[in-house]
């Protein structure tokens, strides 16, 4: 297929070009050899004509080579000035069309240049040897142009082969590109989700409380502050983890500390401060076994799990329940009861995909979380691989 669209491509004008003047070079030089031979009148006459047409109907031959090749072929029966047009028919068709029609065409030519033969022979070469020559001659010619359709083939496959690779990586590109967005999006998420809904109740209390003692106030507002400054350090390194190459700007490993699993009793005592009672039940075989990812992966699931009950049930006892050994997996469970009636638009903001986004996350991590609502509570569960 490759081949039978090279003659549709629009050729240069040189390469057409150079082709006329490289047949019309030959039938000059055949219409003088025969005039130099002494033949004259009729004979010359369509010698002449007939070279004059194999001229004319050169450059179709990169248009419409088949038919253009059939009639050189015949013209080629009359006179040998239209050989050299002929022949290059020949090479025209094996270049941009299969094989069989190559054939096809040859063979006419073949046939056309052994009627030749007999009513105009070759001056001393017997009739046998030039049949023996046009053949060779016109399956070198064959040959040749399928050598050059298999070659411009192989040109074309290795384009479009760059064309998909070159797509392919901008696809890949485009992807990896969505992955960091939301890598981002998940890290800033999961640091200011749970800041942010500190500064909330906090400011909630402030607003609707004005009445309380100048100390209580006072303290409220230092635990804003703290809380302000906490979240702004939280962003920068979580910018830092993202921007940054630990392996260059770290190399001997001491970088930014990440959150694990062993921060959880802060975690829980900022939630006790605001006013949200939280019960752990700790069973785990060895905590300090837990790989670096797992451990950030099970803080991550607590820290949402912790903001979402602020958010959704602020004031109710939450249950935190952590089971697993090495070789095993770890096991998350969280649960806390829902308010009899619902609380109404939350004074605390969220985007409503936390949940979502920290599915994603533990699926990286190689683990599953299950979560669902009952009228009487709200239960998160997670589990994560725990290697040897």
């Amino acid at each position: 297929m490759h081949g039978a669209m090279t003659c549709e491509k629009p050729q240069t004008t040189g390469r057409v070009a150079f082709a006329v003047i490289a047949v019309g070079l030959c039938v000059t030089g055949s219409a003088y050899g025969e005039y130099a031979s002494g033949r004259h009148g009729w004979v010359l006459t369509v010698e002449i004509a007939a070279g004059a047409a194999a001229v004319a109907l050169t450059p179709m031959l990169f248009r419409r080579p088949v038919r253009s090749a059939l009639l050189l072929a015949a013209l080629a029966a009359l006179s040998p000035s239209a050989t050299p047009a002929s022949t290059v028919g020949t090479l025209q068709v094996a270049r941009c069309r299969p094989f069989p029609v190559a054939v096809g065409v040859a063979l006419v030519g073949i046939a056309a240049h052994a009627v030749r033969g007999l009513w105009l022979p070759m001056p001393g070469l017997p009739y046998g040897w030039w049949l023996v020559l046009v053949v060779i001659g016109h399956g070198a010619f064959v040959g040749w142009g399928a050598l050059a359709a298999a070659r411009t083939a192989l040109i074309a496959s290795l384009e479009e082969r760059a064309r998909r690779a070159e797509a392919e990586q901008g696809r890949r590109v485009a992807e990896a590109r969505a992955a960091e967005r939301a890598s981002i999006a998940r890290e800033m998420h999961d640091v200011l989700a749970h800041r942010l809904s500190l500064l909330a109740t906090y400011a909630g209390a402030l607003e609707y409380r004005p009445d309380h003692p100048p100390e209580r106030l006072s303290q409220a507002a230092g635990v804003i502050r703290t809380s302000a400054h906490q979240a702004l350090d939280e962003l920068r390194d979580v910018i830092t983890i993202l921007r940054d190459d630990p392996a260059d700007d770290h190399p001997d490993g001491v970088g930014p500390p990440v959150p694990a699993l062993a921060d959880l009793p802060e975690l829980v005592e900022e939630s006790r401060a605001v006013g949200t009672p939280v019960d752990v039940r700790d069973e785990l075989a060895d905590p300090g076994a837990l790989p670096g990812r797992t451990g950030r992966t099970a803080y991550r699931v607590l820290q949402e799990a912790l903001t979402n009950a602020r958010k959704h049930a602020p004031g109710q006892p939450v249950s935190i329940a952590l089971d697993g050994t090495p070789g095993a997996r770890l096991e998350i469970e969280v649960r806390n009861p829902l308010p009899g009636e619902p609380v109404g638009t939350s004074a605390i903001p969220g985007a409503g995909s936390g949940l979502v986004g920290l599915t994603e996350r533990v699926r990286l991590a190689g683990g599953e979380l299950d979560h669902h609502a009952t009228p009487a509570e709200f239960r998160l569960r997670a589990w994560l691989p725990w290697p040897q």
